[in-house]
């Protein structure tokens, strides 16, 4: 059975939803319009063999639809035809994290930044990359796992220097924290606090409270992590919050715990 794509889901989902086609009708008429879509494509790179920017653009709706072999391949052919455009050293970094080999991704990042440097995308898609994939980073840049811990986090900060407000972006940096023992602390809260400066409303603040509540919790900042708790009202938190709270009680109160029937 063939996988169905994402971006058919997303647009089935969503106008099934609002005009209440059947799926099977309604998914039929998207793969219609999306292989008029392909065959424009094709038709123009048969006429335009040499545009770079048309197998860019190609590259990018098929890896949309999922084909994403059939997408790198028109990538490299762009790369091949306009080596100066960073996009498609960068489209096709990605394709090599998420497919292998993980060491053409770090490369080709590098050489993304290289041509754009200001281009924060670039430098979150790298850092991400070098983060999940430690151990082949030890060995491409021959450092240890703590440089390169330390060489994500770098680059993830030339990303927020180029696009400070990006609550995500600043999220992304926080979080990896959380993989790096024993945890770098006061970096770690200043991450965080950090993205609650950038926030927009309450619900992006509670999120980050939970964070601070956390780190605040484990290095036995009890009455602070209380506090940070005491803001959390969203429902969506409210699991996240009450194990936290149990948490706290326990050092609070660690007796109860010791004490507690089945313990020892």
């Amino acid at each position: 059975m063939l996988a169905t794509n994402s971006a058919v889901v997303a647009i089935s989902n969503e106008v099934q939803s609002a005009t209440g086609i059947p799926k099977e009708e309604l998914n039929q008429r998207i793969h219609a319009r999306f292989d008029l879509v392909r065959k424009a494509y094709q038709d123009f790179l048969l006429k335009y063999p040499d545009s770079a920017r048309g197998h860019l653009a190609y590259g990018t709706f098929l890896n949309d639809l999922g084909e994403e072999d059939a997408g790198a391949t028109e990538y490299e052919k762009s790369k091949q035809l306009d080596p100066t455009n960073p996009a498609v050293w960068n489209n096709l970094a990605n394709y090599y994290g998420e497919y292998s080999p993980v060491t053409n991704a770090f490369a080709y990042y590098a050489k993304a930044i290289e041509l754009n440097p200001n281009e924060p995308v670039y430098y979150q898609n790298f850092a991400t990359t070098v983060y999940l994939f430690r151990h082949d980073a030890t060995n491409f840049f021959g450092i240890t796992e703590p440089q390169v811990f330390d060489k994500a986090l770098s680059l993830y900060r030339q990303a927020m220097q180029l696009s400070p407000n990006d609550l995500a972006l600043a999220t992304d940096y926080a979080q990896s924290y959380y993989g790096i023992k024993p945890l770098r602390t006061n970096d770690a809260l200043l991450a965080w606090t950090n993205a609650l400066n950038i926030t927009h409303n309450e619900v992006e603040k509670e999120g980050v409270y939970i964070h601070l509540a956390r780190i605040k919790l484990g290095i036995g900042r009890l009455d602070d992590a209380r506090d940070d708790l005491n803001l959390i009202t969203n429902s969506a938190l409210a699991d996240m919050r009450k194990r936290l709270e149990r948490n706290l009680a326990e050092k609070e109160h660690p007796e109860t715990v010791t004490n507690a029937p089945g313990k020892l």
